[in-house]
């Protein structure tokens, strides 16, 4: 079972979705939980990877979310620091309930996240589908990805603080094929581990 990397004194977890993201630069600093593509998958994978740490009684202090999203607002190959994270896909508003929140749970429409790092910030949404055109225009947030309302909620359930950062991949324009998305994920690859490099000055400056 992955325990994650030890900064600045605390058990940090790296979550990814999928190996195209995780490049040479970040595979150079840490080792991720790679939950596969999408709110299920993301879901199944990080609350299983939490049941069994919390069994060993070795939870992380920290899991930090990243890798790429699409935005028509943030400029492509930027990073951006997550400061809360939605759900797009939920709607339960016949019955009663605000779009984006679950039934019957006590999660807000955005859920915020930690945000230690000198990095400008984001609101993102999850959801099942590639966004892509005139589909941004629908969505309440400045970035989408498809895994990290699954992540937050998972981290929740075992009262683990969670960060996220994300690369800008594509929005601008149509997304037609694969090979747009990947484009650009070796210069996120890059600028997210200098983001990560910010993480051990920022966690020991939590103590002080």
């Amino acid at each position: 079972m992955m325990e994650g990397e030890t900064i600045a004194g605390r058990r940090v977890l790296f979550v990814m979705a999928v190996d195209a993201e995780y490049g040479p630069h970040l595979r150079a600093r840490f080792t991720p939980l790679l939950t596969g593509v999408g709110p299920v998958e993301a879901g199944i994978a990080m609350g299983a990877a939490l049941q069994a740490l919390a069994a060993r009684d070795t939870l992380p202090d920290l899991v930090v979310s990243l890798g790429s999203a699409g935005s028509r607002r943030c400029p492509l190959g930027e990073i951006f620091q997550i400061a809360s994270v939605s759900w797009r896909d939920m709607d339960a508003t016949r019955l009663g309930f605000p779009k984006g929140v679950t039934p019957m749970t006590d999660h807000p429409v955005d859920i915020p996240l930690t945000t230690p790092l000198p990095l400008p910030l984001a609101r993102l949404s999850t959801g099942a589908n590639v966004v892509g055109g005139e589909e941004y225009a629908g969505i309440d947030a400045d970035m989408v990805d498809m895994e990290s309302f699954a992540v937050a909620r998972a981290c929740a359930r075992y009262d683990v603080p969670l960060m996220g950062l994300r690369g800008v991949s594509d929005g601008p324009g149509e997304l037609d094929h694969i090979n747009s998305w990947m484009e650009l994920l070796g210069l996120i690859d890059e600028r997210l581990a200098q983001a990560v490099d910010l993480l051990p000055e920022a966690l020991a400056s939590l103590d002080g």
